[in-house]
């Protein structure tokens, strides 16, 4: 779409439209500024809304646990124990006894014999969400059981393939778990399905399906294998979508459908995923009462559609080159007093809208009427409200279109019910304005 003007990377639009800053005290971190911060928290309660009526709950589970933990899931193993920060951490009176274990390394190239790990920042919700769920017996009538958890995971990335928002250290996933009947795998994957395409759909994305098989170094029996791999080859089958193979291509635990898109630059990204996982609720020991009274595993369904938000807030800001549609950017609005004497009128449509949920601000700066209107554009604010003698008088504003011409004087309340239906239908808009 911008094959003849250099295309700007996501860091750059970030300082321009103040979204986000990185620190050398965090690498591979970000530093949320308040508007980035309202995207970031815009996307987390758009999902929230999406997901509310299919019954899901969210949990909120630690940062740090026992890094046995991630040996009784298999992920110490198979995701491996050198991609996760682990920590050394043993009480006062443990140090005191001398029971605090050691491992010899080398140091400098040098033999150094320092506490052995036992606690570890998690790189995954899923088996602290096995946990939640073991917390009490259940019934095979309460399953489906679906926990979404938005806690921060760590993984030890190397510096090098540290990449701005899309390869980090620290993030958010916006994950779910969901606990079921083998009865009710494909209903479930197939509303994800489904949820899948309408979220794409709310930024213009087409998503491309992948089914993800059995990888070299795999848990579990073939046999489990197989029969996951056909349950989400059924589903997507009934979902009637395209989809290719991604052979050997699977979590450790499980196959899986992964969802691409392409986005306004026309690169490729794999974000949904829906695991299938048979392996991991019986070495967590899960299970549920089946209608005969005899205790049954249920099968685990990970799911994550944006994938993680900082790298999804990253794909966004190239995507739309920072000119964000209406309901996700952080200003939705500014209103521009002509002259000094206009400023209160000014304050007074700012708090019409904001007493109707409107992101809005005045720019009272002491520029010239036309260098503000440019400042907003540059700051890819969606609407510029005018306010003069004239809109003062009648009780109206004059508003411009970011990147259009003038759209007139109308009514404050008009342009309420006009900003408030394209924020509730999450309009599109054109990309890269």
């Amino acid at each position: 779409m911008q094959q003849t003007k250099k295309l700007k990377d996501h860091r750059e639009i970030g300082r321009e439209l103040d979204l986000f800053s990185f620190h050398d005290v965090a690498p591979g971190a970000i530093f949320w500024h308040p508007k980035g911060w309202t995207i970031y928290q815009t996307l987390q309660e758009f999902i929230r809304e999406k997901t509310l009526s299919e019954g899901y709950q969210e949990i909120s589970t630690p940062v740090m646990v026992k890094s046995s933990l991630f040996k009784q899931s298999g992920h110490w193993e198979h995701f491996g124990a050198d991609n996760m920060f682990n920590l050394a951490i043993y009480e006062d009176k443990e140090i005191a006894a001398g029971k605090v274990p050691t491992v010899k390394i080398k140091v400098n190239g040098k033999i150094q014999e320092v506490p052995e790990v036992n606690y570890s920042l998690k790189p995954m919700n899923c088996p602290e969400t096995a946990l939640v769920y073991a917390t009490k017996t259940r019934s095979y009538q309460d399953l489906p059981i679906k926990l979404s958890d938005y806690g921060i995971l760590h993984r030890r990335e190397l510096s090098g393939v540290l990449g701005g928002a899309f390869r980090v250290r620290q993030f958010v996933i916006d994950d779910a778990h969901l606990f079921v009947r083998p009865d009710q795998i494909q209903e479930e994957i197939h509303k994800l399905l489904l949820l899948a395409m309408d979220v794409y759909q709310s930024f213009g994305f087409k998503p491309k399906f992948y089914l993800a098989t059995r990888p070299e170094k795999a848990m579990g029996d073939k046999k489990t294998w197989d029969r996951a791999e056909k349950a989400l080859e059924k589903a997507l089958r009934d979902a009637k979508v395209d989809f290719d193979i991604k052979p050997k291509d699977g979590a450790f635990y499980g196959p899986k459908i992964d969802i691409h898109i392409r986005d306004s630059q026309d690169r490729d990204w794999q974000l949904a995923t829906i695991q299938l996982d048979f392996q991991m609720p019986q070495r967590m020991g899960l299970n549920y009462i089946n209608k005969d009274g005899k205790k049954e595993i249920p099968v685990m369904i990970h799911r994550g559609i944006f994938g993680s938000f900082e790298r999804f807030i990253g794909i966004l800001i190239e995507h739309y080159a920072g000119a964000f549609p209406v309901w996700l950017s952080p200003v939705q609005a500014v209103i521009i007093p002509i002259a000094d004497r206009h400023h209160k009128y000014a304050l007074k449509v700012n708090r019409q809208l904001k007493e109707n949920d409107i992101r809005a601000e005045v720019d009272d700066r002491s520029f010239s009427m036309q260098k503000r209107i440019r400042e907003a554009e540059l700051q890819k604010i969606p609407y510029m409200l005018v306010v003069g003698d004239k809109e003062q008088k009648d009780k109206r504003v004059s508003v411009r279109m970011r990147g259009k011409k003038d759209l007139g004087q109308m009514s404050t309340k008009r342009f309420i019910n006009k900003i408030s239906e394209e924020i509730g239908k999450k309009l599109l808009h054109q990309r890269m304005l």
